[in-house]
C-alpha cells in the first residue's frame, strides 16, 4: 500500500473477494460504498453485484493521533483516521466519519488490485489502523501555461483520490491565461484566456464546469483550493485590461514561446482594488468548499518591498472580509500577516550555499540579476511567517516541484524521447528514489506544519501524456511524505510497493514513467 499505514498486524484466515462480494453500509456510508464499488471496477475491471461480505461502521478510531496542520476545507471536526479487518468473515472498515471510511475503502482498493487474480482477489487476515500525519495534502496544478480540461482535471482528482491527497490547488491565473469567469470582467476570459505558452490553445472554466469539478472533487473528500496570483504574474489582466497595466512593462525572453514579465498590479490606484474586489466576488463563491483563497504573491520582479507588502496586507484583508482565510506563496511572509494565515514555503535554496548542494537548479544566466535578488530575500521567508505565528505548507522546489525532468530512464523508447524535452532543465533531473528520501520535518517543525503539497508547472508540458508521465509515479511519494507517520522510507521496499500501483494505471489509461528502476507488475 502507499500510503505506509500507521499500524499493521497479520491475523489467521483469508477472505476471497469475487464480483459476487457485496457491501453492508447504514444510509450515512451509503456515498463511499457506492464509489467504492465504481472506483474498483475502474481500477481492476471487477464489479461487485452482491450485498455481503464488506461491512462499513461509523465508529471511532483512537489508535493513530489526529492530523497535524491545518485543513483546506476548514473542517473543525473532520477526522480521516480509519481501520480496515480482513478475517475468514469478510471485510470490516470503520471510522468516525464518512471521510474517514472512504480512506480505508481506498487502502481496500489497493489490496485487492494487489492480490487480484482470474476476476478474484484472495485477501490474507489482518488489522490495519491508520490516519494522517499531515492534514492538508495537494497538488497545485498550473492550468495556465497549458491549458488542462475538465476531463484531464477529473483524472488528475482520480490520481489524488487513490493516494489519499486531499486538496488540488488550481493555479489559475498567470502571465499566459486567465482561466476562471468573472462576468463584471468579460475581458479576462474574452482576451485573457485566448492563449497559453507559444501557440499552445487557451481556453478557460466555465462557472458551470468548475462547479462539476468541485462537486466531483468533494465526493472524493478533496478540497479545491482557487489561486488568483497577483499583484505579479498578471500580464494576461494587462492585456484584457490595458489600464491596470505599468507604463513601461518589461520581459525577459525564456525560450520555447515564454517570457518573464516584470510589470505588476500597482497598489497606489483605486482602480486596482476595484478590479481585485471585482475578482474575488466572483471567485470565491466558485469554490464553496475551500476555506482559503490563494493569492500568490510570489516573483513581483521589480516592485519595491513596500508596494508588495502594502499590495499582499490590503489583498488579504479584502479575502478575510469575505469570510475566507489566506494562504500564499512564501514571498508573502515579507508583508504582515495574520497568525491565521498559510505560507507556502517553497523556495528552500540558499544562494549562498547552492554551489556546495548537487540537488540545486542552475538558473539560466539571462534570470541571474533577477533571481539573485529574490533567492536572497527568500532565505528570510519562512523564519518571517513562523515569526508572526503562520504556519507553513511545504512545497520544496528540491523535493515537491514535479518539473524536474526524470533522472530514471524508462522502457519504453517513446518515453525515452519525452524525457529529453519534459522538465525544465534548470532545476535538475530527480529520480523517483530522491523524491521519497526526505521528511518535511527536516525542514519546518512539524508542530508548525500547515500541509504538504507538489507542484507541477507547465513550461515544458504540452499536453495531458506530458502531465501525467511528470506526474507518474511521482504522486505517490507526495502521498508517503505528507500521510504516513514514518519519517524514513527504504528505497527497495518503497519501490515494491510502488510495483503494485502498475495495474490501476494500466486499467485506468494513465500516463506513467516506465522507470527501470522498478519492476512493474
Amino acid at each position: 500500500m502507499i500510503p505506509a499505514p500507521a499500524t499493521t498486524a497479520p491475523a489467521d484466515g483469508t477472505f476471497t473477494l469475487t464480483t459476487t462480494t457485496g457491501i453492508t453500509a447504514p444510509p450515512e456510508l451509503s456515498g463511499p460504498a457506492t464509489r467504492f464499488v465504481e472506483a474498483l471496477a475502474q481500477d481492476t475491471g471487477v464489479r461487485l453485484t452482491g450485498t455481503t461480505g464488506i461491512t462499513l461502521e461509523l465508529a471511532p478510531v483512537d489508535d493513530v493521533p489526529p492530523a497535524l496542520g491545518v485543513r483546506a476545507d476548514g473542517a473543525p471536526t473532520a477526522d480521516e483516521r480509519y481501520g480496515l479487518e480482513v478475517s475468514g468473515a469478510g471485510v470490516r472498515v470503520w471510522g468516525a466519519t464518512a471521510e474517514g471510511v472512504h480512506r480505508g475503502l481506498t487502502s481496500l482498493r489497493q489490496l485487492v488490485v494487489e492480490q487480484l487474480e482470474d476476476g478474484m482477489a484472495v485477501l490474507q487476515g489482518g488489522r490495519i489502523v491508520d490516519g494522517p500525519r499531515f492534514a492538508w495534502r495537494g497538488l497545485s496544478l498550473d492550468v495556465v501555461r497549458t491549458f488542462h480540461g475538465p476531463d484531464e482535471v477529473r483524472r488528475i482528482i482520480d490520481m489524488l483520490d487513490l493516494y489519499k491527497l486531499n486538496v488540488l490547488h488550481l493555479h489559475l491565473t498567470d502571465d499566459q491565461g486567465w482561466r476562471v469567469e468573472v462576468p463584471s470582467r468579460p475581458e479576462l476570459t474574452g482576451i485573457g484566456a485566448a492563449g497559453a505558452i507559444g501557440d499552445r490553445p487557451g481556453g478557460y472554466y466555465t462557472q458551470a464546469e468548475l462547479a462539476d469539478l468541485v462537486a466531483y472533487a468533494a465526493d472524493r473528500y478533496i478540497t479545491v483550493v482557487p489561486e488568483i496570483d497577483m499583484p505579479g504574474h498578471t500580464a494576461a489582466v494587462f492585456k484584457a485590461y490595458p489600464e491596470l497595466a505599468p507604463a513601461d512593462p518589461k520581459t525577459i525572453e525564456l525560450g520555447n514561446g515564454d517570457q518573464l514579465h516584470l510589470g505588476t498590479l500597482d497598489p497606489a490606484p483605486d482602480a486596482t482594488w476595484t478590479f481585485v474586489e471585482d475578482v474575488l466576488d466572483a471567485v470565491i463563491p466558485q469554490f464553496p468548499t475551500s476555506e482559503y483563497v490563494h493569492i500568490g504573491g510570489d516573483e513581483t520582479w521589480g516592485m519595491s518591498d513596500e508596494d508588495h507588502a502594502a499590495f499582499v496586507e490590503k489583498a488579504s484583508e479584502l479575502v478575510r472580509q469575505r469570510g475566507k482565510r489566506v494562504v500564499g506563496w512564501q514571498e508573502i511572509a515579507r508583508a504582515k500577516l495574520d497568525p491565521a494565515d498559510v505560507v507556502q514555503y517553497w523556495l528552500d535554496l540558499d544562494i549562498d550555499a547552492m554551489g556546495d548542494n548537487p540537488d540545486a537548479p542552475t538558473p539560466p544566466e539571462e534570470l541571474l540579476p533577477v533571481l539573485v535578488d529574490a533567492l536572497r530575500k527568500a532565505k528570510h521567508d519562512a523564519p518571517k511567517a513562523l515569526e508572526q505565528g503562520a504556519k507553513l505548507i511545504v512545497s520544496p522546489v528540491t523535493w515537491l516541484y514535479f518539473d524536474r525532468p526524470h533522472a530514471d530512464a524508462s522502457t519504453d523508447p517513446e518515453q525515452e524521447k519525452a524525457r529529453e524535452r519534459l522538465g525544465l532543465e534548470f532545476y535538475g533531473a530527480a529520480s523517483l528514489e530522491h523524491g521519497v528520501s526526505w521528511d518535511p520535518a527536516d525542514l519546518i517543525a512539524a508542530d508548525r506544519i500547515a500541509g504538504v503539497e507538489a507542484a507541477i508547472w507547465c513550461e515544458t508540458i504540452t499536453n495531458s501524456v506530458d502531465l501525467e508521465l511528470l506526474l507518474l509515479p511521482r504522486l505517490p511519494g507526495l502521498a508517503e511524505k505528507a500521510w504516513s507517520h514514518r519519517t524514513t522510507t527504504a528505497w527497495p521496499e518503497y519501490a515494491t510497493r510502488l510495483a503494485h500501483q502498475s495495474p490501476t494505471w494500466r486499467n485506468r489509461t494513465w500516463t506513467w514513467l516506465r522507470s527501470t528502476e522498478v519492476d512493474w507488475k
